[in-house]
């Protein structure tokens, strides 16, 4: 468990990764439709990030934000996404898109941002179309 303080550093540090996703998004393009979205209102464990609509391929793109404090040569891609939280994902994306009635095109994508609110320009590290949504469950690994 963290001392309060870390907590709150942690949590300030979540939210101006927040931010600067929001903003790396919509200078890409991108429609912000919701943020911090708790589809399913019994379980805190899922949340949605931003969801944003794509505006040149009408796609909504669900974004899970991952702010790290910096970039190091040992930084792997996706490796604070792991199987329990790509199941939570899931969970939640697919509880938005029944609540909505949506049945358009999606996606799924990761924001990593290295940097903290206090150093410089933060490194911005945008991976499309992450492997989340497997149709044939049982027989794919890393789903």
């Amino acid at each position: 468990m963290l001392r309060p303080d870390a907590e709150n550093v942690s949590v300030k540090r979540g939210r101006w990764g927040e931010e600067v996703a929001v903003e790396y998004l919509r200078r890409g393009g991108f429609e912000i439709m919701e943020r911090n979205v708790k589809p399913v209102k019994r379980d805190r464990r899922l949340e949605i990030d931003i969801v944003a609509r794509e505006r040149k391929t009408d796609t909504v793109v669900f974004v899970e934000v991952k702010q790290h404090a910096e970039l190091s040569k040992y930084s792997r891609r996706l490796q604070s996404i792991n199987k329990n939280k790509k199941k939570n994902l899931r969970i939640a994306c697919n509880a938005w898109r029944r609540k909505r009635r949506y049945i358009g095109a999606y996606r799924f994508d990761v924001i990593e941002i290295f940097g903290t609110p206090e150093g410089g320009r933060p490194v911005i590290d945008h991976i499309e179309r992450v492997n989340l949504f497997c149709t044939r469950e049982r027989f794919v690994k890393w789903c």
